[in-house]
């Protein structure tokens, strides 16, 4: 019992120190400011409608009308009913965001490296080396928060499988099934989907293993306990997985029906996104030693500098007003690596090099292998298009590898294995397992490797002239000198950041020298140590994040103003659209506001995208009007926003006279230059073969009125003396869109490639069109089955096993 209660404390103390630590470094939470991150602002944008449906009728719309001309709200955080892994998530979440990811970073890593068996104290170290990890503070600067969200589980997940490796069945087993749950629920499966790729080297390391040892019959058991946890985790998920796997098929991640590009050429056939989108995020090889040194290639696309900036310097002695150059150098494109845009490099941290390094020397067995060959593989992935062979042969043949994006996100793999194998390391080197005479050859060899490396980066710093890809457009903007100081400033934090490494690796080998040879007990040594890693990883990290970033609530619940166009917009009081031609189909303050035609999410609506490169950017109005865009939003020459309104809109819904039968998707969408939309619709007969009559009668006097609108549920009141084909501006979406005539269910279809249609005969209606999606019926209830099967099992494997251990305490 003593023992019990002993660790109880430790794990107890240990977590109010990460809760301490996570709340220092976020601070500004304290004064109940937030984080100012630029996705989020997007995110706010595309679930007003959403946000303001729920405040008004508590309950969730499952559709908004707000972005994209009408989506679901599957991936703008809708809430599903039996949702209790939610709950637990947030019961784990209780500190101020982002706080509270960080502390699910230390957290996750410190349940992993105790199911390694680590001494706390390097398990604490350990945690404090991952969390602080550049790439995983940037991610929370920018808003990235549903992958912050989804690597912050993956730890815990890793250390359920290796617990169940370890025989511990039960508690592996019930660890990785909460884990996955929990994983699966964050909501960013292109982290969970990569995290598997880790998985598959660790089982085929394990498989290995397990052959030459002749324990097979082991292994398969385990990999049956953790299949059967995995699954229970994935089912608690099961209605968002559905809604999700539905709405991938319609968006842009789907494959497309398209087989033409809008010149007419030929379009590349894929299950996926296109190899180019793909990979345009794909890190440069010598690049890759950004996780060594931060500023290598610049660093970001937006670096402060201050007074120490020779493009600074150079602007006061050429006159400029000093708070004007200091604006100045706060914002320097010092980047020139080959990605389009950075916030920040993927540092891991100088120190955890070195002892990652030291690592291969120390660790044995099977552990070193999966781990190193995680991070080989995390590595080169990474690469993208600068190692094309690798790339190409898991964009073709490996499967889903193709439906993500920003390959360089891959290296979350490696941040997550470099950490674990330098705490083995330094676990190793302060171990009775290995001689003193092997341990300081190991650290030897190790800190001529780390340093010779860096000797080695500093001395080729001639061989580049730090060209970026975007300094035509800086040297147009900033003049030829400017340019030039720009250049030098990126040479100047390429040898800071060199030495400033180089510094830590002596530092860091100083230490583990002088423990070695008994000049400092191992606290204290660690102490040291964990100080090193910190100052080391949250000095580059606040160069990205700090108390600058945030502001008051109001500022980001509302991070939008209303502008003079607007408020103009918003005097009509009708239900129509509004094209920003300044966003385009990327930005979501104009859904803010009102119902756009545009948005902002990596999945768009595949419908929506496709008229916008066929029809919109071709300057086809008809478009606009068949989606009843009634304002147009425009910059004047003063640069200030105005609405115009466009007279041809077609409104919420009209009958045509004439139905247009073509033979495939290329040919509907491609139909929609040459037709009169007001009067004609065209249709894919393939999709709908039942469509037999095509010219109808409208009355002069027809009409269609919207009576009711709420974004799942649209109301409408008809009038035709002749039955006939009436066309709503609302995106068609082949689930969950229910048609009612007078209260009797009426299947509609698809025209003029992305709109709903409606047979309705003759004489006076009403008309409902309503969201009902099956996909969350069905899938809840196999929520609520699946939740309940693992709360039982946890309770009762865990009411079991106190038992056991209290018998056994008894007994002895």
């Amino acid at each position: 019992m003593r023992g019990i209660s002993k660790a109880f404390f430790t794990h107890f103390f240990t977590i109010t120190f990460f809760v301490v630590v996570a709340l220092a470094y976020f601070h500004p939470v304290l004064q109940g400011k937030v984080i100012l991150q630029s996705d989020i602002i997007q995110y706010t944008g595309m679930a007003k409608e959403q946000n303001d449906f729920r405040e008004e009728y508590d309950k969730e719309p499952y559709w908004t009308n707000a972005a994209f001309g009408g989506m679901p709200t599957y991936q703008l955080g809708a809430n599903y009913p039996h949702n209790y892994v939610k709950k637990l998530d947030r019961i784990l979440r209780f500190l101020p965001r982002p706080a509270d990811y960080l502390f699910l970073y230390f957290l996750g890593f410190y349940i992993l490296l105790c199911c390694m068996k680590i001494d706390y104290r390097l398990a604490v170290l350990g945690a404090l080396a991952f969390g602080f990890s550049t790439y995983l503070i940037i991610i929370l600067g920018v808003g990235h928060n549903a992958k912050a969200h989804a690597i912050a589980y993956l730890p815990m997940i890793l250390g359920g499988i290796l617990l169940t490796f370890r025989g511990k069945y039960f508690w592996g087993f019930a660890l990785t099934a909460l884990a996955m749950a929990l994983e699966i629920n964050a909501n960013h499966y292109q982290m969970t989907y990569y995290f598997m790729l880790l998985v598959l080297v660790l089982g085929l390391v394990m498989l290995i293993d397990a052959i030459r040892k002749r324990t097979l019959l082991s292994f398969l058991k385990s990999a049956g306990v953790l299949f059967l946890a995995v699954a229970l985790g994935v089912t608690t998920n099961a209605t968002s997985l559905l809604a999700t796997k539905e709405y991938a098929d319609w968006s842009t991640r789907g494959v497309s029906e398209l087989t033409v590009n809008p010149d007419g050429s030929p379009k590349e056939a894929s299950t996926g996104l296109s190899r180019d989108y793909i990979t345009e995020y794909s890190y440069g090889l010598a690049e890759s030693l950004n996780l060594f040194v931060p500023r290598l290639f610049g660093g970001s696309n937006n670096e402060d500098l201050g007074t120490k900036s020779k493009a600074y310097a150079y602007l006061t002695e050429q006159g400029v007003p000093r708070t004007q150059a200091l604006e100045f150098a706060s914002g320097l494109p010092l980047y020139w690596g080959s990605q389009p845009i950075v916030a920040g490099p993927a540092y891991v941290g100088a120190v955890l090099v070195f002892l990652f390094i030291l690592s291969l020397f120390l660790v044995k067995g099977r552990v070193k292998w999966w781990l190193l060959g995680g991070v080989l593989l995390s590595l080169m992935l990474s690469w993208g298009k600068n190692f094309g062979l690798l790339t190409d042969l898991m964009i073709d043949y490996f499967p889903l590898y193709s439906k993500f994006r920003a390959v360089s996100s891959i290296q979350v793999i490696l941040e997550l294995c470099v950490p674990i194998l330098g705490i083995l390391g330094l676990s190793a080197l302060m171990g009775n397992n290995r001689s003193d005479s092997e341990k300081l050859r190991a650290l030897k060899i190790s800190f001529i490797i780390a340093a010779g490396l860096g000797v080695v980066i500093f001395l080729i710093k001639g061989m580049f002239d730090f060209n970026g890809l975007n300094d035509a457009l800086y040297q147009r903007y900033f003049g030829d000198e400017v340019l030039a100081m720009i250049k030098r400033d990126r040479e100047a934090v390429y040898i800071n950041d060199t030495l400033r490494s180089l510094v830590y690796v002596l530092l860091a080998a100083t230490v583990l020298w002088l423990y070695l040879k008994g000049k400092l007990k191992k606290n204290l040594s660690l102490l040291l140590l964990g100080g090193l890693i910190c100052f080391d990883l949250v000095g580059v990290a606040l160069r990205y994040v700090d108390s600058a970033d945030f502001v008051s609530k109001r500022a980001m619940n509302q991070p939008f103003q209303l502008s003079m166009a607007d408020r103009q917009i918003q005097n009509d009081t009708s239900v129509y659209r509004v094209y920003d031609t300044g966003e385009g189909l990327n930005g979501a303050r104009t859904s803010y506001f009102h119902k756009s035609i545009g948005g902002y999410h990596a999945a768009k609506p595949a419908i929506i995208q496709d008229l916008f490169d066929y029809h919109i950017y071709q300057n086809n109005r008809q478009v606009l009007n068949m989606l009843n865009v009634k304002y147009v939003i425009q910059q004047n020459e003063e640069g200030q926003r105005v609405a115009s309104i466009n007279p041809e809109a077609l409104g919420n819904a009209w009958f045509v006279e004439l139905l247009l039968p073509v033979e495939s998707a290329n040919e509907e969408i491609l139909a929609l230059d040459s037709l009169d939309l007001r009067r004609e619709a065209v249709y894919d007969r393939s999709d709908f073969p039942l469509i037999n009559r095509f010219r109808f009668e409208v009355d002069s006097t027809a009409s269609v009125d919207l009576t009711s609108y709420r974004p799942n549920h649209l109301t409408y009141e008809t009038r035709n003396d002749h039955s006939g084909v009436l066309v709503f501006s609302e995106l068609y979406y082949p689930q969950g869109w229910v048609a009612y005539i007078d209260g009797e269910k009426t299947p509609h279809f698809r025209v003029n490639y992305g709109l709903r249609a409606l047979r309705v005969p003759d004489g006076q209606h009403r008309i409902v069109f309503a969201f009902e999606p099956e996909v969350v019926d069905k899938g809840s209830k196999i929520t609520l089955a699946s939740s309940v099967l693992l709360g039982m099992i946890v309770l009762g494997g865990g009411i079991v096993s106190v038992y056991r251990r209290r018998r056994k305490n008894l007994q002895a």
